[in-house]
């Protein structure tokens, strides 16, 4: 079984969660990405986050929301995506860069829009009433 490592930005605003559609994606994703080298989850995250969508995150902001696992899209079947998510706060003005097509404010009714572990952390957040 392989496991794909990655970190997530959790950014709930009105009800509504921030999510990504990179070029050539179906799928919105929650925005983050994998760590490169011995970077630690912040430093990765922290990066992801500048380079994607071009706002700081507040370092002593950085708050574990927690891990999730699920089959990966678009990989063979039994490659997991293991997502450890975070919540921060942010400087400057969220837009897209890099691979970024969209930026987009998700609801709970979006579900089926995004990838099978971003499904898991929409109904943990759905049911801690913090996604409508």
């Amino acid at each position: 079984m392989k496991i794909i490592d990655k970190l997530a930005w959790i950014e709930i605003k009105n009800g509504k969660i921030l999510s990504t559609k990179s070029y050539g994606k179906e799928k919105y994703y929650i925005p983050g990405g994998k760590r490169e080298g011995a970077e630690s989850d912040v430093q990765a995250l922290t990066r992801e986050i500048s380079e994607e969508l071009q706002v700081q995150l507040i370092p002593d902001s950085i708050r574990y929301m927690g891990t999730f696992e699920a089959q990966a899209d678009s990989h063979p079947f039994g490659t997991l995506v293991k997502m450890t998510c975070y919540k921060a706060g942010y400087t400057g003005e969220l837009k897209a860069s890099a691979e970024i097509e969209w930026l987009k404010w998700l609801s709970y009714s979006d579900l089926e829009s995004v990838s099978a572990v971003d499904k898991i952390i929409f109904k943990q957040l759905k049911e801690q009433g913090e996604l409508l």
